[in-house]
């Protein structure tokens, strides 16, 4: 008699402090019953599940564990956070291509044991190594998330509320396309208590120039690497976010980093970028494609240009 599966089971790879601090939001959350941290470096993957465990009675139940590729076995959600930071000095390129390799490294791995999981791209640049990860292994594209905009979202609320002085779940709001410079912001869907962005501003409280906003969006992450060094507990928070719409199949809308065919929106086409999803147990569930403006289009046009260009230059780069 087979051994009857008790919960869900998370694998995370890498156990950095992205993939550390992703393991500890999940385990506070409790929306796991098992997690596996595997890593390179064994003895850092040991003591991060070791730290986390040993707090579990303050926790909902989870088993944290680590161990290798075969462990990952029956896992319904692989998490994947290998790879180098940015160092001073490194063109986008360079980072792109180190960290694509250690990409087409991993996921057979990981695939070969865990073939029906769905899976989040945390790693960065994340829509290019969502791209390589869909290139490389095969895997549905409903199966392969790249954390995208979500936590850029985020950011946008979090600015937003700060600047509305309401609770950030009182502001909606997206950011669309790449998770780096070129991402833009669709203002015709943001909305503070309720009203659209600009009826706040007039009838309310002037909230300040949206260029503005956007650079403040842009640059959040680079000031607190600035400050700290890393980042990783929003990221963390986001992809928890993520995973807890996958496993408890809540039918989110998250702006998730998919594959893109064109039909969505025009000149929109063979890349990886962020837009509303429907994110539940069969990963992405379906698209949400909002009406944007002919300048709005033109903006998810040229993030989706500057992701290729990136791709391009890359595929150039190994023939």
């Amino acid at each position: 008699m087979s051994e009857v599966k008790k919960g869900k089971k998370v694998t995370i790879l890498g156990a950095g402090n992205v993939g550390a601090s992703i393991a500890f939001a999940m385990a506070i959350k409790g929306i796991c019953s098992e997690m596996l941290i595997i890593d390179i470096n064994k003895p850092k993957a040991k003591g991060e599940a070791m730290d986390i465990m040993q707090g579990n009675s303050f926790y909902p139940a989870c088993d944290v564990r680590d161990g290798d590729y075969p462990d990952a076995v029956d896992s319904d959600l692989v998490i994947i956070t290998v790879g180098i930071a940015r160092k001073p000095g490194q063109t986008r390129l360079d980072l792109c291509k180190i960290n694509a390799k250690i990409i087409a490294s991993v996921m057979p791995e990981i695939t070969k044991y865990a073939p029906n999981a769905s899976y989040i791209i945390v790693s960065n640049p994340v829509d290019v190594l969502t791209y390589e990860a869909l290139k490389v292994s095969n895997l549905n594209p409903s199966q392969v998330i790249g954390s995208g905009t979500v936590l850029d979202s985020s950011r946008l609320r979090a600015c937003l509320a700060d600047h509305a002085n309401v609770n950030a779940k009182n502001v909606h709001a997206y950011v669309f396309g790449e998770h780096g410079d070129s991402s833009m912001v669709p203002w015709k869907l943001a909305s503070v208590c309720g009203m659209p962005f600009d009826d706040y501003c007039q009838c309310v409280k002037d909230l300040g120039e949206k260029d503005a906003i956007v650079k403040e969006v842009r640059e959040a992450g680079a000031e607190v690497i600035k400050c700290k060094g890393a980042t990783y507990y929003a990221i963390a928070l986001s992809v928890a976010q993520i995973a807890e719409a996958i496993l408890r199949d809540t039918k989110t809308v998250l702006t998730v980093s998919t594959l893109q065919d064109g039909s969505r929106y025009e000149g929109v086409t063979d890349v990886c970028l962020s837009l509303p999803c429907v994110v539940g147990a069969g990963g992405v569930e379906r698209f949400i494609t909002p009406p944007l403006t002919a300048e709005e289009l033109e903006a998810l046009q040229n993030s989706a240009k500057a992701l290729r260009s990136v791709i391009d230059a890359m595929q150039e780069d190994a023939e």
